[in-house]
């Protein structure tokens, strides 16, 4: 089955409104190219807070029903897409999450996905605001596509891409904000891209599925955003150019792919689910 789809490569504009505003005309630029889904960045209205820690940030998250949510659901109805929200959100009074909601073409809430792997490094303090996922590995079947919900930090995590395969997905969605601190050495910022363009490749070839990393640019105090956006096939194999700038991105997805990889690579026919325990345990216990 054929199911194209659509991502934005995106700045922030330093507010939610502006971020709000934004991210919409990108949408309709991706609606109005005939994509059935659409895919945002992580903590997509926001500057990317955790650069710091500062208790009054989290007065900027926003609940399930906030009224830019509802916008968008509305748009999402209008359009007839499939719509992913990566936010911060309100949970309750001092709980927070890094979340990425999904809209169907009818504008209900499909389902949601809390953040699992949460950093807590320089420029990326996110323990500081966001309590772990508790709902699990996430797949939402869309009409035409199931989509596995992950973000960011957790793509560097194979247990999280193996259970959200198992889980059915056909696509792996990882919404992103990484980039170099600019103080670093300069030397160390071309490993690091090809690290991250690697692990998110590699999940393709390990699991026999499409992933999509959709990431963020700009320079945001001293956080540059290296973009690099990228879509891999089951074969890990580039489906786009990655670049640095903004830019809207389409791409035609067919999940027949998916099985003629698997009959080549068996990877799922071959695993020693006998001999895995040891990965349920902390390194050196």
């Amino acid at each position: 089955m054929e199911s194209k789809i659509g991502w934005v490569q995106g700045r922030s504009r330093g507010s939610l409104e502006g971020n709000g505003e934004a991210y919409l005309d990108d949408c309709e630029v991706l609606a109005s190219r005939g994509c059935e889904v659409i895919f945002l960045p992580e903590l997509v209205f926001w500057d990317y807070f955790p650069i710091r820690e500062d208790p009054s940030l989290c007065d900027e998250a926003i609940a399930l029903d906030a009224p830019l949510l509802r916008r968008y659901s509305a748009w999402a109805a209008k359009a007839g897409v499939v719509l992913t929200v990566p936010i911060f959100e309100r949970r309750a009074s001092g709980l927070y999450h890094n979340t990425v909601v999904v809209y169907g073409p009818d504008g209900e809430c499909i389902d949601l996905y809390r953040k699992m792997h949460i950093p807590d490094d320089p420029c990326f303090y996110e323990k500081y605001y966001f309590a772990p996922g508790d709902l699990g590995w996430k797949v939402v079947e869309t009409p035409k596509l199931k989509i596995g919900l992950l973000i960011c930090w957790d793509q560097w995590f194979p247990e999280a891409a193996r259970l959200t395969a198992m889980e059915g997905a056909q696509l792996l969605y990882y919404p992103t904000a990484i980039g170099w601190d600019v103080e670093e050495p300069a030397e160390l910022h071309p490993r690091q891209l090809e690290s991250w363009m690697t692990i998110v490749r590699s999940h393709s070839v390990a699991n026999g599925v499409f992933t999509l990393a959709v990431n963020r640019v700009g320079q945001e105090e001293n956080l540059k955003f290296w973009g690099h956006s990228l879509l891999a096939d089951p074969s890990g194999g580039l489906m786009n150019q990655p670049y640095e700038k903004e830019g809207c991105e389409v791409a035609l997805l067919n999940t027949e792919a998916i099985e003629e990889q698997r009959k080549m690579w068996p990877f799922f026919r071959d695993r020693r689910i006998d001999a895995y325990k040891g990965l349920t345990k902390r390194w050196g216990d």
